[in-house]
């Protein structure tokens, strides 16, 4: 560490113990080293993403593919997201190999044989997620295949690969295995409302998550009482046909099983789907396009029962009511016990947000960039539940340039607001602690 270096960071500590805080420093930029960080029976190969400077030298911020840090030491890793490569396996190598793409992921699985590629160690923080505070606390998994042709890619000998990567990273540090915190790219949320239409949907709807939790050890088993408050979400993947559209090509797609499960207005099929308010304009019904995802909720996914009426549920679902098709007899839900999060007395809309980051206040006065959470526009209505609870902590890890020389620079400013994730739709988010009970229901 450089004289330089140890100055910022003293400083940073400093400033950090005035506000009671504990400010990591991340491990100075340096070149990954060879190896890799996969369970045995995975025999995973080394092959670096890009780092090093790309453009003008002069300008620092231009680098790729990813950012250098010293997790779990700077900040905890929270999350596993999964993602599909929309490219081959070799061309997806070769992308995270191009420092111009500005894009990574910490694995990669190919398809024919379930092979894994470690392309950026868990330590560092790689360009996966889209959301700069998820990509800092989480490990990116990408693997070989498009959304829409899933029932061709997503090979058994994938799904072994995957699951056997994501349990020994769970071990590894921590982190549960269930689906607030093993993530599809699609359960990502925006961090501003701005940026709801640009989040991915991969893996898509034909990524069979029954299965997937299932291989991690983590079936959906009833552990709720019949007709309770909470429930997941379990059809049979083989027997849920759905129909979907390949909106982007402009094409139906085959009738063909799926984990999806369409959200509708009303109880009624011929009642327009559910519109996510961050995606659709007021009125604007939703879609069946695959990517989508208001419109539909995920095998695995647990909701909050908001009415029932016969052969229908209905869910709290992005602040209103969503209903899907539950006829007597056919599996499409299993009752839960678990925690949920509800406005505290006296509130009737609570923010919802899609990072955790400190408030103004917490960052060293001198600090040029602080990052704070912006509201979604989706609330949390007086009366409504959602699953979650989870304590989250507020943070930011601040990363700008590839050198390390800026103030600050490659340091973790944790924040004092309590956070506490939520399941607000299809996508995760987060609520501040203060503005929410947190109760356990069967």
């Amino acid at each position: 560490m450089t004289s330089k270096q140890r100055i910022r960071l003293a400083l940073a500590a400093a400033t950090a113990g005035a506000l009671g805080l504990a400010l990591a420093p991340a491990s100075p930029a340096s070149a990954a080293p060879g190896g890799t960080e996969c369970p045995r029976v995975l025999k995973c190969d080394w092959v670096p993403a890009a780092y090093r400077q790309t453009g003008d030298p002069a300008n620092k911020e231009d680098y790729g593919n990813y950012d250098l840090s010293d997790r779990p030491g700077t900040n905890k890793i929270k999350y596993i997201v999964l993602h599909d490569t929309e490219e081959t396996f070799a061309t997806t190598l070769k992308i995270f190999q191009d420092p111009k793409r500005a894009a990574s992921a910490h694995y990669v699985v190919r398809s024919s044989d379930g092979h894994v590629t470690q392309m950026v160690k868990t330590k560092d923080v790689a360009w996966q997620a889209g959301n700069w505070y998820v990509n800092s606390d989480s490990i990116g998994i990408e693997q070989e295949g498009y959304a829409t042709e899933g029932a061709t890619w997503f090979t058994p000998e994938m799904y072994r690969s995957t699951a056997a990567l994501v349990r020994y990273l769970a071990a590894k540090y921590d982190i549960p295995l269930d689906r607030r915190h093993i993530l599809g790219h699609d359960n990502v949320p925006p961090t501003t409302p701005s940026g709801t239409a640009a989040m991915h949907w991969d893996p898509g709807p034909y990524w069979d998550w029954n299965h997937f939790m299932t291989l991690l050890g983590k079936p959906t088993e009833p552990t709720g009482r019949p007709g309770g408050q909470l429930v997941t979400i379990n059809p049979e993947f083989k027997k849920n046909l759905q129909s979907v559209r390949d909106c982007e090509k402009n094409i139906d797609l085959p009738v063909q099983p799926s984990s999806a499960v369409p959200l509708h207005t009303e109880p009624s099929t011929t009642a327009p789907l559910f519109a996510d308010p961050g995606l659709h304009p007021p009125g604007r019904p939703g879609t069946n396009c695959a990517g989508d995802w208001g419109s539909k909720i995920s095998a695995t996914q647990q909701a909050v029962v908001a009415d029932r009426k016969p052969g229908w549920t209905a869910i709290w679902w992005y602040g209103q009511k969503a209903w899907f098709q539950s006829p007597g007899h056919t599996r499409t839900t299993t009752p839960t016990a678990g925690y949920v999060v509800r406005p505290k007395p006296g509130l009737t809309d609570v923010p919802v947000y899609g990072t955790a980051y400190p408030v103004a206040g917490d960052y060293p006065a001198d600090f040029k960039a602080p990052r704070v959470s912006t509201p979604l526009g989706y609330t949390i209505k007086a009366g409504q539940s959602y699953p979650g609870g989870e304590p989250t902590p507020a943070g930011y890890y601040y990363a700008p340039t590839i050198d390390s020389s800026y103030p600050y620079d490659h340091t973790y400013f944790p924040g004092s607001t309590r956070f506490v994730t939520v399941q607000i739709g299809h996508r995760i988010a987060f609520v501040k602690a203060s503005d929410v009970d947190v109760v356990r229901v069967r």
